[in-house]
């Protein structure tokens, strides 16, 4: 397997980059796209043309002549990741949309399709949908007969955000009760008894929903060594954007993902998060310097030198 660094870069005979990234980029921009090795992490804020660092710092990747299949970038939409390669192939050339890119559950989909027997699951595993789980979760409420409570019982949308919240965020159920659903505290060891009849449905169906997704890519990295060294030699270089909105499990992921090497580059705003729904944690963006030792921290600003016709 070949490793990268600046080093190793360095050392040999060098073409000149094709794109003139010190007129296209800000000084805090520039610094993001030509770090190569190492922690990053990158505060940007609304307008500061993130989006415009993260598409430069793909091409700048490949011009450097990594190999755009050890290049990760992860994103919160399939469209956003599409967006960034399509545009980083316009300025460089077509090894751009050869880079990884996707969402935290597409790439989790990819690695467990491969690796689904170390787990417990057939490879042609069926994924679930949210009305899909939502339906699963409403027939084993009724097995248990708990709609049938003189109490109110919460219905099947609810039960679904207690369980999805509860795994996201990495806490009991009774937590995401006590801060959210302080109305169904009584019902919680009826909801426990649910969440772990679902778990044992969808194993024995060999069924995941999007959660699953992410919490067997987790156990398939923490439990097998030499499947999440491999995994983490291949992809040598990871960009994650909004990292703000990223929530306990998927940091772990990233932690995982990134143990051999360090080469992470987490961007976010650390004032917004819009996915509080989903269990995303603010802290990810305060803690990652403590994750990674030796973060370079960039913060970039309002984008003032943007002039008609580029987009951030």
């Amino acid at each position: 397997m070949k490793e990268y660094s600046l080093k190793s870069i360095e050392s040999g005979a060098k073409k000149p980059f094709k794109i003139k990234y010190e007129d296209e980029l800000n000084e805090a921009q520039l610094e993001a796209v030509e770090v190569v090795d190492g922690p990053i992490l990158v505060i940007a804020g609304a307008g500061s043309g993130k989006t415009r660092t993260l598409v430069y710092r793909v091409a700048r990747l490949v011009e450097e002549g990594i190999k755009p299949e050890h290049i990760l970038l992860l994103t919160f939409t399939r469209k956003a990741a599409q967006e960034m390669l399509r545009r980083a192939s316009e300025i460089l050339d077509e090894r751009c949309g050869k880079v990884s890119g996707g969402t935290f559950h597409s790439f989790a989909n990819t690695i467990l399709r491969r690796y689904a027997n170390l787990i417990g699951f057939n490879n042609n595993f069926t994924i679930l949908d949210r009305g899909d789980s939502e339906d699963v979760i409403n027939l084993i409420r009724a097995q248990f007969g708990f709609h049938k409570k003189e109490s109110r019982f919460p219905r099947k949308q609810a039960v679904t955000n207690v369980i999805s919240k509860s795994i996201n965020k990495g806490c009991s159920i009774e937590d995401v009760l006590i801060e959210d659903y302080p109305q169904f505290l009584e019902n919680s060891n009826d909801l426990q008894k649910i969440y772990e009849e679902y778990k044992r449905y969808k194993k024995a169906k060999s069924i995941m929903d999007y959660d699953d997704l992410l919490i067997y890519l987790k156990i398939l990295l923490q439990e097998n060594d030499d499947i999440r060294a491999k995994l983490s030699n291949f992809y040598r270089f990871i960009m994650i954007d909004e990292y703000q909105d990223t929530n306990r499990l998927q940091a772990n992921i990233a932690r995982l993902l990134a143990s051999e090497h360090q080469n992470i580059m987490a961007v976010g705003d650390d004032s917004q998060s819009i996915y509080s729904f989903r269990g995303a944690n603010f802290r990810n963006i305060m803690d990652f310097p403590k994750i990674f030792p030796d973060t370079k921290i960039i913060t970039i600003e309002q984008n003032y030198r943007s002039i008609k016709g580029k987009i951030l």
